[in-house]
Parts: structure tokens; C-alpha cells; sequence
């Protein structure tokens, strides 16, 4: 199976800390990589991790608060310090297009590759990127700016030959893509063998969502139904739910319930407050509701 997965790069909240960096993740599908969020120290954590990050083909950019965005200018100095020739995409909010404009003529001038912007109605779910193996759809958040997740889902693959059967079949190899299209096949006696006796079924299309910012939202898990890997920011436990209703951010707890009510096989907590030393809390938290959560940290990769 292809490589489907996360890597974190930061999962602390908007107030620096010594154990967390703000949010910034690279996903990777099938040897391609993208960046989601990009926050103060992003381009040092992609020094540490063993990715080819000059790779990076697309940004996505949820909202414009600073622990998601400020480290977006540092990168791409630092991509054209490097060499980089080949195009970078950003999609963001639309206000991010004249700022980053303003910070590119300021700091980037005469760049030896291209910077695309794409800005992205927060308000709707669509497809906003699209290629032969995967789509990039945004998700409607509630926060204090307009802000929307990212919802990456692979497309499915076709079904596999069993080489036992098709041998015995004598069917040849210029013949396979037909087969795993669904095509039957014909044996010089006018035997007709079903597709089906010839395959066995693709394995499933996987599916990653990234939601961060965002206050609880009751009927988010029905963007989010059967996705594979959820991560829900939980940046409060229930100790300051109050605290997460003024700031629109979720609990831990709430970051559970919208994993439960959409039926996720596992999901990855992250943008935890500065207040809590042992983010174990929030896990235990979360675990009440769903127990296949899990507890994010720098440099950690899961597959998705």
C-alpha cells in the first residue's frame, strides 16, 4: 500500500512554549508531500524530520492567526536560498493573498520559482485541489476569523489480479487494466470468466481531516463522516470549557464527541493550551467518549 501519512510538526496553541511548536503538519500521499498550517518554526522542524522538504508542492493555510501562518514567509526565503524552481501553491483565506503579496515584494523579490495563491471560501465545503491520486477538500470551522480544515481523501484504486487465477486462465498481461476495470474476459474456448473471479477488491480509500481552529460544532461530523484519521484541535479540557466557548475553541472532550459521531477510526488530539504541563488530562478526557484517541507530539508520524 502506498504511503498515506501524517507528520507533526507542531501541535502547541498561540502561546510559544518549550515543549510545543505551533501548528504546522506535512501530509503525505503516495510520495507527494503538503503542508497544513505554518507556524513559527516550521522550516526548523522540517530540518529535523527526514523529509525532502523542498518537496513541498502546496500549503494550506487554515486562518490568519499567527500560529498558523507566521513561519509561511521564513519558508519560501528560505525554499529560494535552496534553489527551489518549481511552483509552490498556497491556498488560504482571502485576506492572505495581500499579505502575503506585501511580505513576497518586502523580503522575496526575484524569486527563481513561482508562489501561486488560491484563496479559499472558508464558508463552503468543496473541492479546492485535485490530482490522479488524492483530492483536497475545505471544511467550515467556527472561529474568530474565518477559518476552514482540510480534508484530504485518496481515490480508490483499482482492484488487484490474482496471478493464480488469471495464470490458469492464460490470460495475458496487455489484458489486466481491462480486467481491473471490470471487464470480463474470454478464453479462446469461449469460456467467459467473470472480472470478479479474476480480482481481488482494492484496499480502501483512506482519508485524513485537519480541523484547527474551532469552537465545538455539533453537526461537523457530517462533513467528516467515515474519514479514516481526524485531527480535532483540543486545545481545553472541560476544567475550562468556558474559556474555550469565549475563545471558539474546543475541549478535549468535544474534540471526542466529533470523532464519535462521525465514525473516525482514530483520532489525533493537538493544539493544546500552554496551561496544561501533562496534556495526559485532555487524553483521558477524550478517551471517555472515544477511545481511539491519541495524543499528538513533534516529529511523530502516523499513517493515516
Amino acid at each position: 500500500m502506498e504511503p498515506f501519512k501524517v507528520h507533526i510538526l507542531g501541535c502547541g496553541s498561540a502561546l510559544p512554549t518549550l515543549k510545543h511548536y505551533p501548528s504546522a503538519q506535512v501530509v503525505e500521499v503516495r510520495g507527494k508531500l503538503f503542508l497544513v498550517d505554518c507556524g513559527e518554526g516550521t522550516q526548523l522542524q522540517l530540518r529535523r524530520t527526514r523529509l525532502r522538504f523542498t518537496k513541498i508542492s502546496a500549503v494550506f493555510i487554515s486562518h490568519l492567526h499567527g500560529d498558523h501562518c507566521f513561519g509561511l514567509i521564513g519558508m519560501i526565503s528560505t525554499f529560494a536560498l535552496l534553489g527551489r524552481t518549481a511552483k509552490l501553491t498556497v491556498y488560504g483565506p482571502i485576506s492572505l493573498g495581500l499579505i502575503l503579496q506585501h511580505q513576497m515584494l518586502t523580503f522575496c523579490r526575484d524569486l527563481d520559482f513561482e508562489v501561486q495563491f488560491i484563496p479559499v471560501d472558508t464558508t463552503l465545503q468543496q473541492v479546492i485541489y485535485e490530482d490522479r491520486s488524492l483530492t483536497v477538500e475545505t471544511i467550515p470551522l467556527d472561529h474568530r476569523l474565518p477559518c476552514c480544515g482540510y480534508l484530504f481523501r485518496e481515490k480508490p484504486t483499482l482492484p488487484h489480479i490474482r496471478r493464480d487465477v488469471a495464470d490458469f486462465y492464460q490470460v495475458p498481461v496487455s489484458q489486466y487494466y481491462n480486467i481491473k476495470a471490470g471487464h470480463d474476459w474470454t478464453t479462446p474456448d469461449g469460456e467467459v470468466v467473470p472480472a470478479s473471479k479474476l480480482t481481488l477488491p482494492a484496499e480502501p480509500a483512506r482519508s485524513y481531516a485537519y480541523c484547527s481552529d474551532t469552537r465545538y460544532m455539533p453537526r461537523l461530523h457530517e462533513c467528516l463522516k467515515g474519514v479514516s484519521t481526524l485531527y480535532h484541535e483540543s486545545t481545553y479540557g472541560e476544567d475550562n470549557l468556558q474559556l474555550a466557548e469565549k475563545y471558539y475553541h474546543s475541549t478535549a472532550r468535544q474534540a471526542a464527541q466529533v470523532a464519535h459521531d462521525a465514525g473516525v477510526r482514530q483520532l489525533l488530539l493537538g493544539h493544546y493550551s500552554s496551561r496544561y504541563e501533562d496534556e495526559q488530562v485532555l487524553l483521558n478526557e477524550a478517551k471517555t467518549v472515544f477511545p481511539n484517541s491519541i495524543l499528538t507530539s513533534e516529529l511523530q508520524v502516523f499513517k493515516v
